[in-house]
């Protein structure tokens, strides 16, 4: 069964799905190589039409993997890429695009995004973009590990509605961008696309699913405490979820908790265990 995933507006007036599918570790063993393609297909059957790749997850293994998993059904996909800082001149954008396009056996990203800041003037980067953009290489650009600092001086650099997302770490143990990142974004119309919405790995992992809270609320709604920690994170506005998944059940049970409605008593529960911040907070990254 296709579940619809509803989308949220882009500044450029295009829309992104709230729920797609991360890549981060593919690409990276080639025995693994046809069950992370049945993996990203069967997330795409299932209705997760967003998959976020980066030419750094397996040095463009990843990519690969998305090239064979989208094979004749590119139309159906919002697809978005990024690109290493140290790839990120003017020159540098352009060539590392092409080489991202050819591994992906596409004509287009929905999304190119700069993962994050490094030494290369942040204009020259997003010149760079907005080059690719009119030549219809990519189709909207973005940023990836930017604080509000940093978003406030991309805006600044082009047109505000040309930066169309930042992608940070968010979850329920990393709250810190709700201070403010999250509604200097939410008042621009930029979507925060969230990376590890379950932490990464153990013993992180472990700590957050195996919390009473968490377990409490997933058991009231009959889910997984993974499943009630998605659905938080899809009830916070104008994020998008990108969890990374290889098995079969847990690709389905990241899709059903699109439909997991958390109630008032559930949100307070969770705050009280995994409180919001008190504070401005450095920026959270993996």
């Amino acid at each position: 069964m296709t579940t619809t995933i509803r989308t949220l507006p882009l500044p450029s007036g295009r829309t992104m799905p709230v729920l797609g599918q991360g890549t981060w570790g593919m690409g990276e063993k080639r025995a693994q190589f046809d069950a992370e393609v049945a993996a990203l297909t069967l997330g795409l059957d299932l209705g997760l039409a967003l998959i976020d790749t980066a030419e750094m997850y397996g040095e463009g293994g990843a990519e690969a993997v998305v090239a064979e998993a989208i094979a004749g059904r590119r139309d159906d996909v919002f697809l978005v890429s990024k690109v290493y800082p140290h790839n990120a001149s003017r020159r540098g954008v352009v060539a590392a695009c092409e080489r991202s396009l050819k591994r992906l056996n596409t004509d287009r990203l929905d999304i190119y995004l700069l993962h994050w800041r490094g030494s290369v003037p942040l204009t020259e980067t997003l010149e760079a973009f907005a080059t690719l953009k009119q030549a219809g290489k990519i189709l909207d650009y973005g940023v990836s590990n930017f604080d509000t600092d940093d978003m406030a001086e991309a805006v600044a650099i082009m047109d505000g509605a040309a930066t169309a997302t930042d992608q940070v770490l968010y979850n329920l143990t990393h709250r810190g961008i709700e201070w403010d990142l999250l509604p200097w974004c939410e008042s621009r119309g930029i979507p925060v696309m969230a990376y590890s919405p379950f932490v990464s790995a153990p013993p992180a992992l472990t700590r957050l699913l195996g919390t009473a809270a968490l377990k409490a609320v997933a058991t009231r709604h009959g889910v997984t405490p993974a499943q009630a920690a998605l659905a938080w994170l899809l009830h916070q506005p104008g994020v998008v979820a990108i969890p990374k998944a290889v098995q079969p059940a847990h690709i389905r049970e990241n899709c059903a908790a699109y439909d997991l409605a958390l109630t008032p008593g559930d949100l307070a529960e969770l705050d009280r265990a995994f409180p919001p911040p008190r504070k401005k907070m450095p920026l959270a990254m993996l």
